[in-house]
């Protein structure tokens, strides 16, 4: 493994998971400032570890197996804390088509890339939008307080519905650029 900056943000991520999870349940009343606080920083280093190989030019193999990996556990793992604390249907709903689709999704991708195929599913636009309103909304819903007249709750089950609708499109835009291997109408190598 090589040791980079873009690396080590990806670790940190990481590492700030039972961070985050000790904050979630410990019993303070500002303990959803500092859930939403570790959230927003690994959302920022989400954005600012592929920023940082890009530009640094330290683009690793590494770093591209565990990025994604760093992504979808804190964003399943608050989205679970989030559903324990609000046990409703339309909390769950649109947690579970994120989660659901994370794991349809990298499976599909891990396949694709098996086969030599990886370049038929790469991220879009619509998953870089689906992912920022996802942010947003995990964000909003850990802060959980009124910020002023800012509804911060609701503001962010809209932003959750959003994005699971985004989830949902963009797992079609996937599966119909693979519906050709994974239906066998087009010979594999």
């Amino acid at each position: 493994m090589h040791w980079n900056i873009p690396n080590a943000l990806t670790l940190l991520r990481i590492m700030l998971i039972p961070v985050f999870v000790l904050a979630f349940y410990s019993p303070y009343e500002w303990s959803n400032i500092v859930c939403t606080a570790i959230f927003g920083l690994a959302a920022l280093t989400d954005w600012l570890d592929g920023y940082l190989a890009r530009r640094l030019k330290q683009l690793s193999v590494f770093g591209a197996f565990l990025d994604p990996v760093a992504d979808k556990l804190m964003v399943a793992i608050a989205l679970v804390l989030l559903v324990e604390a609000n046990p409703t249907f339309v909390f769950t709903i649109p947690a579970a088509i994120i989660i659901g689709r994370e794991i349809a999704i990298s499976a599909l991708r891990e396949w694709m890339s098996e086969i030599g195929e990886r370049t038929q599913v790469a991220v879009s636009i619509i998953g870089k939008v689906k992912t920022t309103a996802q942010m947003i909304a995990i964000l909003l819903l850990l802060y959980e307080r009124p910020l002023g007249f800012f509804p911060t709750h609701d503001t962010g089950m809209v932003l959750m519905y959003v994005a699971a609708a985004l989830t949902l499109w963009s797992m079609f835009v996937y599966l119909r650029a693979a519906w050709p291997i994974i239906s066998g109408k087009t010979a594999i190598d």
